[in-house]
C-alpha cells in the first residue's frame, strides 16, 4: 500500500474482539463525557472526534492527512445539510410565531382536545410521523418539541417526548429513503423483500411507544387515564405500517400510517374522552431541571371562543405548505429533476481513499445538494408564511439571523459529531465493531438490531447506518442461513430488515438528534440531561427488537415474516 492510498483494515490488532475494543473508544467517549461527566455537547464532540482520530491513525492505520480530510468533510456535511435543514425547520417555526398565528395553531389543537396528553400523542407522534415521512433529517424533532413548549409542556418534557415519539417512523423516513438504501446496500434487487420485514418490527413498537410517551408525559397516572387512546393510535398506526410497508408504496408508509391514525383519533374523541386533563395541564409544565429551564411554559388551555374557520385555516397554512411542497418534491419526475441539480466536487486529501472492498469510496467526493435535500424547501415554505402571513421580508430575515446565532454552538456539536462518523466509518473502526457484533453465530439474529443501533447512534443517520452495515448482514445471512429453519434468502432479508429497525431507536439517543431537540427547546447546552433521561427507553426499545428479531428466526415467530 502507498502513502497516497489507504485501504481500511477491520481487523488490524489481528483479533477482532480488540480491534472491536478499541474501535468502541470513541463511542465511550461520547456517552461518558456526555452523559456521565455532563460536559457541553459542543465539547463532547469535540473531544470524541480526537479519540475517533487518534484510534484511525495509531491503531487503524489511516495517514494523518487523509483522517484530517475526511473529517473536514464530515464536518463540512454536518453544516449543510444537516444544520442547513435544522436551521431551515426552525426559522420556518419562529416565522409563525413572530406572526402571531401560532397561537391560533395551538387554539386549534385544544378544539381537538384539552387533555394535554392527547395532544401530545398527535402532535409528536402522528405529526411527528408525517414531518419524518416527508422530510426527516431532524426537522421531526425540531417542529414538534417547539410545538409541545407552545402547548405547554415543559422545555426538557417537550425534547423527551419528540426524540422518543421520532422512532417508529425513521426507517420510512424520507419518503422511505432509509429502507431503500438497506435493501440495495444488502444485495436485494427488490425492496419488497426488506421494507415488510421493518415494517412488521416497527409497527410491533408502536404497540409500545405510546404507552411509554404517556409515561414520559405524565407518569403512571398519564397510561391510566388515557390508555384507550394510546392503544388506538399505536393499533392504528402499527396496523397501517403493517400493510402499507409490504406493497409498493413502501415508500409511502409513514404518511398513509400518520394521516389515517390522525382521522381514527379524532373520530375515536367523539366517542371517548379522557379523564383528569385539566390536572395533566399542570403537570407537563412542571420543570425537570429548574436550572435549565428558567422559563415555565403557559399551562392554561386558551380561549377557543373566538377562532374562526378563517383563522384555523390560516393557521395550518405552513404545514399544509410542508406537506404539499414535500409532497411535490417526492414526485420522481420533480425528485430527479432536484437531484440533477447536485454539485459533486472531489474532496481534498480523499483521492486515495478505498472502502473495505477496494473500491472507491463515497466520501472521496461532497455532493452539494442545494435543492434535492429538505433544507431548501422548508426555507421557501419559510419565506412563502412570511409573506402570506404579511410579515415583513426583512423581519423575516432578520429572523433567520437571529438563529443563526442561537444555533452556533449546536453547528459545531453536530459538524464535530458527524466529522467523528466519518473518521469512524473511513478508517475502519465501526465495521470492526460490526464484525465483532455478527461473530454471535447462531444467536445472531438477537443481536442483529444492535448493529443498525450502533451506526445510528454514531451517524445519527439510519439511512447512514443502513449503507453502513446492511453488506456486513446480508453476509452475515449467507453464513448462517442454510442451517436455519429460514433458509438463507429469508435470513438475508429478516438480518438486513432487522438493521433497519434498530437504527430507529438509536435515533433518538443520536448526539446530533441529542442537539437537534435542545435547540428546539431553547434550551442549548441540555443535552448531557436529555441523554440521562432518554437512553434507557433506547434500551428497552432495544431489547424489545432483538428479542422480536431472535424470534423471527425460530418457529416461535417465523410465520410473522412475509
Amino acid at each position: 500500500m502507498t502513502p497516497d492510498v489507504f485501504t481500511p483494515d477491520t481487523n488490524p490488532l489481528g483479533a477482532q474482539w480488540l480491534s472491536a475494543l478499541v474501535a468502541v473508544l470513541p463511542v465511550a467517549a461520547m456517552l461518558v463525557t456526555l452523559g456521565v461527566l455532563r460536559w457541553k455537547a459542543y465539547l463532547a464532540g469535540g473531544f470524541s472526534w480526537l479519540v475517533a482520530f487518534a484510534v484511525a491513525v495509531t491503531a487503524f492505520g489511516m495517514p494523518v492527512t487523509m483522517a484530517l480530510a475526511t473529517s473536514v468533510h464530515g464536518f463540512v456535511y454536518g453544516l449543510f445539510p444537516i444544520v442547513w435543514i435544522l436551521l431551515c425547520a426552525i426559522w420556518m417555526y419562529q416565522v409563525t410565531v413572530i406572526s402571531g398565528r401560532f397561537d391560533d395553531l395551538r387554539t386549534t389543537f385544544f378544539l381537538i382536545s384539552d387533555d394535554p396528553r392527547v395532544l401530545g400523542l398527535l402532535i409528536a407522534f402522528c405529526f411527528g410521523g408525517l414531518l419524518e415521512a416527508l422530510a426527516g433529517f431532524g426537522a421531526p424533532v425540531a417542529i414538534t418539541a417547539a410545538m409541545l413548549v407552545a402547548v405547554g409542556f415543559a422545555p426538557l418534557r417537550s425534547a423527551l417526548v419528540a426524540l422518543l415519539a421520532n422512532t417508529v417512523p425513521v426507517a420510512f423516513g424520507a419518503v422511505g429513503l432509509p429502507v431503500l438504501m438497506a435493501a440495495e446496500a444488502g444485495g436485494f434487487d427488490d425492496v419488497l423483500a426488506v421494507s415488510p420485514i421493518t415494517g412488521r418490527l416497527t409497527a410491533m413498537l408502536c404497540l409500545v411507544v405510546p404507552f411509554l410517551l404517556l409515561a414520559v408525559m405524565d407518569g403512571r397516572r398519564g397510561v391510566r387515564e388515557c390508555w384507550p387512546f394510546g392503544l388506538v393510535i399505536g393499533l392504528t398506526f402499527g396496523i397501517t405500517k403493517w400493510i402499507v410497508s409490504a406493497t409498493p408504496l413502501y415508500n409511502l408508509t409513514e404518511i398513509f400510517a400518520a394521516v389515517i391514525s390522525v382521522g381514527v383519533a379524532i373520530a375515536f374523541l367523539r366517542v371517548w374522552r379522557p379523564v383528569g386533563g385539566a390536572a395533566a395541564t399542570e403537570r407537563v409544565g412542571h420543570v425537570i431541571d429548574p436550572h435549565l429551564e428558567t422559563q415555565r411554559p403557559v399551562a392554561a388551555p386558551p380561549d377557543t371562543a373566538g377562532l374562526t374557520s378563517r383563522r384555523i385555516a390560516m393557521a395550518v397554512v405552513p404545514y399544509v405548505l410542508v406537506i404539499v411542497v414535500f409532497g411535490i418534491a417526492a414526485i420522481p419526475a420533480v425528485k430527479d429533476a432536484l437531484a440533477a441539480t447536485n454539485l459533486r466536487v472531489p474532496w481534498p486529501g480523499l483521492g486515495g481513499l478505498l472502502d473495505t472492498a477496494g473500491n472507491p469510496a463515497s466520501h472521496r467526493t461532497y455532493t452539494f445538494a442545494w435543492a434535492s435535500t429538505p433544507g431548501l424547501l422548508l426555507a421557501l415554505v419559510a419565506v412563502g408564511v412570511g409573506a402570506i402571513y404579511r410579515v415583513p421580508m426583512a423581519e423575516v430575515f432578520r429572523e433567520l439571523w437571529r438563529n443563526v446565532v442561537k444555533l452556533r454552538f449546536s453547528m459545531l456539536t453536530i459538524g464535530a459529531v458527524v466529522a467523528l462518523a466519518y473518521v469512524m466509518g473511513d478508517s475502519g473502526q465501526t465495521l470492526a465493531l460490526g464484525l465483532f457484533v455478527a461473530g454471535a453465530g447462531a444467536i445472531y439474529p438477537f443481536v442483529a438490531p444492535v448493529l443498525g443501533w450502533i451506526g445510528t447512534y454514531v451517524t445519527g443517520s439510519d439511512t447512514s447506518a443502513n449503507i453502513l452495515f446492511s453488506g456486513l448482514q446480508s453476509g452475515v445471512g449467507y453464513q448462517i442461513g442454510p442451517d436455519s429453519p429460514l433458509g438463507t434468502e429469508s435470513m438475508r432479508a429478516l438480518l438486513v430488515g432487522s438493521n433497519a429497525a434498530g437504527g430507529v431507536v438509536g435515533k433518538m439517543i443520536s448526539p446530533q438528534s441529542l442537539t437537534i431537540a435542545a435547540t428546539a427547546i431553547g434550551v442549548v447546552g441540555s443535552e448531557s440531561v436529555i441523554l440521562r433521561r432518554i437512553i434507557g427507553w433506547s434500551f428497552v426499545l432495544l431489547a424489545l427488537l432483538c428479542l422480536l428479531s431472535g424470534l423471527m428466526s425460530t418457529p416461535v415467530l417465523s410465520w410473522l415474516l412475509p
